[in-house]
């Protein structure tokens, strides 16, 4: 996963859409290719990171690892670490995340219809 380079100017469009719209913001949060696929595992409770793996396995683990880092940094996925051997994480979505379950749902209902009018 590469980041975009600040001094470009996709950084730039990305930035000041992000900061004039709201709708784009909160897109831009979850909009990853994973991202929306783990908050969609993780609205059910905590998991760990082989069972999250094992929900959606054609992610790399490498992928999973730096998607999990970035939701965490956008306060979207809490994690919790186990002083335990072996070491015991979990991960859950934040109060903030949890709120998008509705929109969740609303989204598969649209994708339903979506998909049956391109059938």
């Amino acid at each position: 996963m590469s980041k975009i380079k600040e001094t470009s100017t996709h950084y730039e469009n990305k930035k000041n859409l992000g900061s004039e719209c709201t709708e784009i913001y909160a897109a831009n949060l979850i909009g990853g290719q994973w991202t929306l696929a783990i908050c969609c595992h993780l609205a059910n409770g905590k998991l760990r990171f082989g069972e999250l793996r094992k929900r959606i396995p054609n992610i790399t683990e490498r992928m999973l690892t730096l998607q999990l880092r970035k939701m965490e940094q956008n306060k979207l996925v809490k994690r919790t670490v186990y002083a335990q051997v072996p070491p015991r994480v979990e991960y859950e979505l934040t109060e903030s995340a949890l709120q998008l379950n509705p929109i969740l749902k609303q989204l598969e209902e649209w994708g339903k219809k979506h998909r049956k009018t391109m059938d």
